[in-house]
C-alpha cells in the first residue's frame, strides 16, 4: 500500500470569490466538515500515513485545522460538551502532516514538483484538495489505484469517471487503449473542445505516480498562462512508452468538484441531506420552500 500523498492546496479559488478572499477554498464547509478534511480522511482510510500539503499565502488555516488544539479540548471538557469532542476525532488520525509552499502560482505540475524532496524514490498518491470522491467522502479509489499500480508496474494510475459531452471541455480527458474498469491509457487531453474529446472519461483529481513523473514535469514547457500542466507530463509518460493506467470510479464514488458556486451549492445540499442528524429536518424544510415557490 502506498503510504505517501501530496495534496495541492495552493490555488487562489477565484471562482468562489468573495468567500475565498481571506478563506482558503479547501476550508469552505460542506455540511459539517471543510472540503479538505474529507480528502484527508479518504487518504487515511486508504492507508496513507504521510501527507504533504502544497500550500500558498493565506492557507495557514489548513495547518491550524489539522493541528491538535489543547485549549479548545480543555474548554470543551470544562463545559461538559462531550458530544462536541467527538467532532474532533479526526485529530486522532494516524497520519503525519507536512507543509511546503508553492511560492509562485505556476500550475498543478509545478505544485507537485514541490513535493519531490518529500517523495524521494517512493511511489505516491496525489489528491486534489478541492475534490471530494463519494458521498460524505466514502471512497476506496486511492486504495484501488495503489493495487493497480503494483499489479501493473505502472508509471502512473489515474482515476476517471464518465461525464456528459457538455462537460468534457471542463476536464482533462483520457484516451483508453483497452476496455474495462481498469484499462491502459494511450493519451490524454486537457479540456478538449466539444466534439474533439478522445472519450467521455474525465480525470477526477486522484493520481498515483512513480517518481519518474518529476523528470517529465521538468521537461514541460509553460502554457500561455505560464503554468506547468500535469496533463502534459503524463502525456510524456505515454509517449516514452511508460505504462499509464486508468481506473473508473465505482458506483457511488462520484466526484464532487468544488470549482464554482453551482457545484459548491449542489454538493453542500446533497451532503447536508445525507447527514443522519440534520438531514431529515432539512429535507422537510426544503420541501416546504419548494412548495411555496
Amino acid at each position: 500500500m502506498i503510504k505517501n500523498a501530496i495534496v495541492p492546496v495552493a490555488g487562489l479559488g477565484t471562482r468562489l470569490l468573495p468567500a475565498t478572499k481571506s478563506q482558503p477554498k479547501e476550508m469552505l464547509p460542506v455540511a459539517k466538515k471543510p472540503i479538505v478534511q474529507y480528502v484527508v480522511e479518504e487518504l487515511a482510510a486508504s492507508g496513507v500515513r504521510e501527507i504533504l500539503f502544497i500550500t500558498g499565502r493565506g492557507k495557514s488555516s489548513i495547518e491550524n485545522h489539522f493541528d491538535h488544539d489543547p485549549n479548545l479540548l480543555a474548554s470543551l471538557n470544562s463545559t461538559s460538551k462531550e458530544e462536541l469532542i467527538e467532532e474532533l476525532e479526526f485529530e486522532k488520525l494516524k497520519t503525519h502532516f507536512l507543509y511546503t509552499r508553492q511560492s509562485v502560482q505556476r500550475g498543478l505540475g509545478d505544485a507537485i514538483l514541490c513535493g519531490e524532496p518529500f517523495v524521494g524514490h517512493d511511489p505516491f498518491t496525489v489528491a486534489l484538495g478541492d475534490s471530494i470522491i463519494g458521498l460524505q467522502g466514502q471512497s476506496r479509489i486511492c486504495a484501488r489505484m495503489s493495487e493497480v499500480y503494483e499489479q501493473h508496474q505502472a508509471a502512473a494510475v489515474i482515476a476517471v469517471e464518465p461525464v456528459s459531452d457538455e462537460q468534457v471541455s471542463l476536464y482533462g480527458v483520457v484516451k483508453p487503449e483497452t476496455d474495462g474498469d481498469v484499462f491502459t491509457i494511450g493519451d490524454l487531453v486537457e479540456k478538449p473542445p466539444a466534439g474533439k474529446a478522445p472519450s467521455n472519461l474525465a480525470i477526477v483529481g486522484r493520481y498515483v505516480f512513480a517518481p519518474v513523473i518529476f523528470d517529465m514535469i521538468r521537461h514541460v514547457k509553460p502554457d500561455k498562462r505560464g503554468e506547468i500542466q500535469l496533463t502534459e507530463a503524463i502525456r510524456m509518460l505515454c509517449e516514452t512508452g511508460r505504462r499509464v493506467m486508468g481506473v473508473k470510479l465505482a458506483p457511488g464514488e462520484h466526484r464532487y468538484d468544488i470549482g464554482n458556486y453551482q457545484s459548491y451549492f449542489e454538493t453542500f445540499i446533497e451532503f447536508a441531506l445525507a447527514d443522519p442528524q440534520h438531514g431529515p429536518r432539512l429535507r422537510e424544510r426544503l420541501k416546504k420552500l419548494l412548495e411555496r415557490d
